[in-house]
C-alpha cells in the first residue's frame, strides 16, 4: 500500500485511493475472507464487486443487491461505509480503477483489464441509467453568473480577496480548488504591463516535475493586484484566512474554504444551483465552448490530456444556445418570421 501511495500523487487524490483501498480491502476480507494485498484479485471478485454494489432487478422485478445484509452493516460499523445500501456508480468506478491501478504497481494482471469484467460493468452501468439514475455536475460558473458574484464582492479586505480568487481561479484556466489554495506569493513572475505568470508545480495529471505557467491577464491581475497591495502580503499564501478584525492572518485557505467562498458568493448573488470550487473550473470550459475557443488553446490553459475529458464538461443546456441547432433554418433562410 505504502508503494502505491507514494507515486507522487497529489494529496487529494491521494486520500480518495486511500479510502477506495480501505473500503475494497475491507470487502473482499469480508466477502471472501481473503487478503487484497497477498495475490491478484480474481475477475470474478472484481464482477462480485459490480454485482454487490449496484442494484439490479430481481426474479420478481424488485431493484435489489446481492451483498448480504450483515456485511453492508459490519461495512458501516468499520467506518469504510457512510450508510446501508447501493454505492452511486461513479463512486463503483473510481473505487475499481483504483483496484486496477493497485494491480498494475503490483505487477499483477488486473481483473478490470479482463473483458468479462467489462461487459458486466457495461450492463451495470446500462442498468442503473435505465432506472433513472443520472450523472450530476456542479453549476457552471460561466461569465454571467461569475460577474454576479463578483458584484457581491466589495472594497473590504474579503471582498477583495474573494474577487481576486475568483477570478484568478478562474482565468487562469479554472483552476482547482488545490491549486488555488497552494499559490504562493513565490509563485507570480510580475510582468512589466502589469499581468502576471503563475508558476504550478505538480498538478492532478502531471508525473513529470516540470513547472507549468498559466497567465493571469486583464480583470484577474488587477484584482490580484488590489488585494496583495491592500493586504500587505508579499510573501507565502496568497489567498490566507482573514483573522478577528478581518486582518489578514498567516495561514493560507484550505481546499474547503475555497469551495466555501465560491457558495457564499453564489448565494449572496441570489443564483441558483449546486455551486462548488469546481464550478469556476467548469464555467471557465464551458464558456470558452460558447465562445467557440480552439479545443487545443482551451486545453493548454486547464491541462486536460483528454479531449473526451474535456468535452465532458460542455453542459448540455450550452446546446440549446448554439448556432448548429438552426442548421436547417439558416440553410433555407428562415427568420422566424411570419
Amino acid at each position: 500500500m505504502a508503494q502505491f501511495l507514494e507515486q507522487g500523487t497529489p494529496p487529494n487524490t491521494m486520500r480518495s485511493y486511500a479510502a477506495a483501498f480501505s473500503y475494497l480491502q475491507a470487502w473482499y476480507a469480508l466477502r471472501f475472507g481473503a487478503d487484497i494485498s497477498a495475490q491478484a484479485m480474481p475477475v470474478a471478485a472484481a464482477i462480485q464487486f459490480v454485482i454487490d454494489h449496484l442494484p439490479r432487478r430481481d426474479e420478481e422485478r424488485e431493484l435489489a443487491l446481492e451483498l448480504p445484509h450483515s456485511i453492508d452493516r459490519r461495512l458501516v460499523a468499520l467506518g469504510v461505509k457512510r450508510e446501508h445500501g447501493a454505492l452511486k456508480t461513479n463512486t463503483v468506478i473510481h473505487r475499481l480503477s483504483v483496484l486496477g491501478k493497485y494491480h498494475r504497481l503490483r505487477g499483477w494482471d488486473s481483473p478490470t483489464d479482463d473483458a468479462r469484467y467489462r461487459t458486466v460493468l457495461r450492463s451495470a452501468r446500462n442498468t442503473q441509467v435505465h432506472e433513472g439514475e443520472r450523472v450530476t455536475k456542479k453549476t457552471a460558473a460561466t461569465a454571467d453568473p461569475l460577474q454576479a458574484m463578483l458584484a457581491t464582492c466589495d472594497d473590504g479586505l474579503r471582498g477583495l480577496r474573494d474577487r481576486a480568487l475568483l477570478l484568478v481561479g478562474w482565468s487562469s484556466g479554472g483552476r482547482r480548488r488545490a491549486e488555488l489554495a497552494g499559490i504562493c506569493c513565490e509563485d507570480l513572475i510580475r510582468q512589466p504591463n502589469g499581468d502576471y505568470a503563475l508558476s504550478l508545480g505538480l498538478g492532478k495529471t502531471e508525473r513529470d516535475g516540470q513547472v507549468r505557467h498559466k497567465p493571469i491577464r486583464g480583470q484577474a491581475a488587477l484584482a490580484l493586484q488590489a488585494w496583495l497591495q491592500a493586504s500587505a502580503i508579499a510573501t507565502g499564501p496568497v489567498f490566507v484566512r482573514l483573522q478577528r478584525g478581518g486582518k489578514p492572518g498567516k495561514n493560507g485557505l484550505s481546499g474547503n474554504h475555497v469551495a466555501l467562498i465560491v457558495k457564499r458568493r453564489a448565494a449572496l448573488a441570489g443564483l441558483p444551483g449546486d455551486w462548488a470550487a469546481h464550478s469556476l473550473r467548469s464555467g471557465f470550459i464551458t464558456e470558452a465552448g460558447r465562445q467557440n475557443m480552439a479545443i487545443p488553446d482551451v486545453m493548454a490553459m486547464t491541462d486536460h490530456r483528454s479531449v473526451n475529458t474535456l468535452m465532458g464538461y460542455y453542459q448540455a443546456g450550452e446546446l440549446l444556445r448554439s448556432q448548429v441547432s438552426t442548421l436547417l433554418d439558416s440553410a433555407s433562410g428562415d427568420t422566424g418570421e411570419d
